[in-house]
């Protein structure tokens, strides 16, 4: 099994509306990505639509289906009645659930399971029921795992951000790496499928997958973005496919 690229537009997003101009494109930049190779684009529509608009959605799902008809598109947020409507709207092949406040500048930390699974399952049997692959984000820790594959859920997205914060720190990155291992075996282990993103790199991916081969998708914003800036972005998301390659 081969761990896929889906490219997180966010951040994309985020340029562009620094002016009242229609440029950076988001679906622009979003086909980029997807003739480069990408398995799939990722938006987080927040409240304040900050980044990715709502009006984003329908143009980005309208790009997928003409030109990209195998690719998928990944939505991202806190299950509010809001952001279900709205995500449901454009028939995503897959949602992820985060448990932020749409006052957080970014995911940093994964679902308590035990604490909010009254709230979780029956928003998962929506989605569920609406043909939707179902995520939840957790943390690189496997205590309520079980709740989770209990709920139906298809995967869970282990929050990398720790990992990708030991850069400069070989020694501290091998005991996340190690962190993020355990908790994917047991999810694996309880039949469930894994995802992961957060502060990836083309430098962290290649430890990353050689410990997790099971990762079916990475989710990637910020460092790519960061990259295309330097690299251009068909050539970035090609780096990425190849640090996602086993050696």
């Amino acid at each position: 099994m081969s761990t896929v690229l889906s490219v997180n537009l966010n951040a994309v997003a985020m340029l562009r509306n620094r002016r009242d101009l229609p440029w950076p494109s988001v679906t622009g930049m979003g086909r980029i990505a997807l003739a480069a190779g990408a398995a799939g684009l990722t938006v987080h529509p927040r409240p304040d639509e900050r980044h990715i608009r709502f009006s984003d959605l329908p143009d980005l799902r309208a790009l997928i289906d003409a030109e990209f008809p195998k690719a998928e598109f990944n939505i991202e947020g806190y299950p509010t009645p809001e952001f279900l409507d709205l995500a449901l709207s454009v028939r995503p092949e897959q949602v992820t659930l985060v448990p932020d406040h749409p006052s957080q500048p970014t995911s940093d930390h994964g679902w308590n399971f035990a604490e909010h699974e009254a709230m979780l399952a029956p928003v998962v049997e929506r989605l569920k029921k609406a043909g939707a692959r179902v995520v939840l984000f957790a943390d690189p820790d496997p205590k309520g795992f079980g709740i989770a594959a209990a709920m139906g859920v298809d995967r869970l997205e282990l929050y990398t951000g720790p990992y990708g914060g030991t850069f400069a720190d070989p020694t501290v990155a091998a005991r996340e790496l190690e962190r993020l291992g355990r908790a994917g075996d047991e999810a694996r282990a309880l039949g469930l499928g894994l995802n992961a993103g957060h502060d990836l790199t083309v430098a962290n991916l290649p430890a990353l997958i050689e410990r997790l081969p099971f990762i079916e998708e990475v989710s990637i914003g910020h460092g790519l973005t960061a990259d295309a800036l330097e690299y251009g972005m068909h050539a970035t998301v090609g780096r990425f496919i190849v640090a996602l390659s086993p050696r």
